[in-house]
């Protein structure tokens, strides 16, 4: 007989139920956490503070550095929470919220990143236009319609995941609410949810990766035409950062995404999840700041600015 009691709470497995194992990846999880804020609030301090990086890349780039905090905020310390103290209790309307901020960040991300490959295309292919054309204006409405596209789909995604009704298991297999795990609860019929989530993550994904790919066509084709070596190797360098990002994002998220939930494997995809929604927070300023010379610039002028003071009291 089917159970119509209404979930007004939810139940996170998280990684695993070995006691042994809380401590270890607590204390993992806390380093991680510690050095994504650490990486993603520093570089958003240095592009603000150096006026050498008030750039229309370096402004994608702040902006990526608080998205990436964004959706780690939002899984991180809840997950840290359970594994000190072993409550894996989360409310529905938690649920709801944590699901809506990380997928509202997780997108922002994939339309900031399209955004930054369109920059690309224009200082490699048109560096004489590229003031002109990458303007601060051109700049500050491309990230308004990333933060647009972001919150329109968390928006969609929440609102098709908890129109469904929850009235057998409240036990999410995950660390978090994240959107499959969640639907896999549902007691109602699910094949138009599941048909929504798959299009829409398609579309936002391809859709970012066909500018993505269009732009580095025309990249590479312009660098093949470089008469100099020299210039050859100063194109590569301004786009490898961008490359490695967009490689490990959309690596990790077609992992994630794009299969129906009837082949969703919950225990290999925690490993997954794991990678895009805390370590990938955590590589992004690393990728942007150990390949970037003026991001290495800029923080030694920072540091140096503090010995100074440090110099005359010692």
């Amino acid at each position: 007989m089917k159970n119509n009691t209404k979930v007004t709470e939810f139940i996170l497995l998280g990684l695993t139920n070995a006691p042994e194992l809380q401590i270890p990846l607590f204390i993992m999880f806390t380093l991680i956490y510690l050095i994504t804020l650490a990486g993603n609030l520093g570089m958003m301090m240095l592009i603000l503070l150096d006026s050498h990086l008030h750039t229309p890349m370096y402004f994608f780039l702040s902006n990526l550095s608080l998205v990436d905090f964004g959706y780690s905020t939002a899984v991180t310390p809840k997950v840290m929470a359970g594994l000190l103290r072993g409550d894996q209790v989360i409310s529905y309307n938690a649920c709801a919220a944590q699901m809506f901020f990380f997928v509202a960040f997780a997108t922002v991300e994939n339309y900031l990143l399209t955004s930054m490959a369109y920059d690309r295309y224009v200082a490699v292919c048109k560096p004489l236009h590229y003031a002109t054309t990458m303007t601060t204006g051109v700049g500050a409405w491309l990230s308004i319609g990333c933060y647009f596209c972001g919150f329109l789909n968390t928006s969609i995604h929440t609102w098709n995941i908890f129109r469904l009704s929850f009235c057998n298991s409240n036990v999410i297999h995950h660390f978090f609410c994240d959107v499959p795990a969640v639907m896999t609860l549902s007691c109602s019929n699910r094949h138009v949810s599941e048909l929504v989530l798959v299009f829409v993550a398609v579309f936002n994904i391809f859709f970012a990766l066909l500018i993505i790919l269009i732009s580095y066509l025309f990249i590479f084709i312009t660098i093949l035409k470089m008469p100099s070596v020299e210039g050859y190797l100063k194109a590569i360098s301004t786009c490898v950062s961008h490359l490695t990002a967009v490689s490990i994002f959309y690596g990790s998220f077609i992992f994630m995404y794009i299969q129906p939930t009837s082949s969703y494997s919950m225990d290999t995809d925690k490993i997954a999840s794991v990678f895009y929604s805390m370590i990938i927070p955590m590589l992004n300023p690393l990728v942007y700041s150990l390949r970037n010379k003026d991001v290495k610039n800029a923080f030694n002028k920072v540091v140096e600015k503090v010995k100074l003071p440090l110099s005359f009291t010692s």
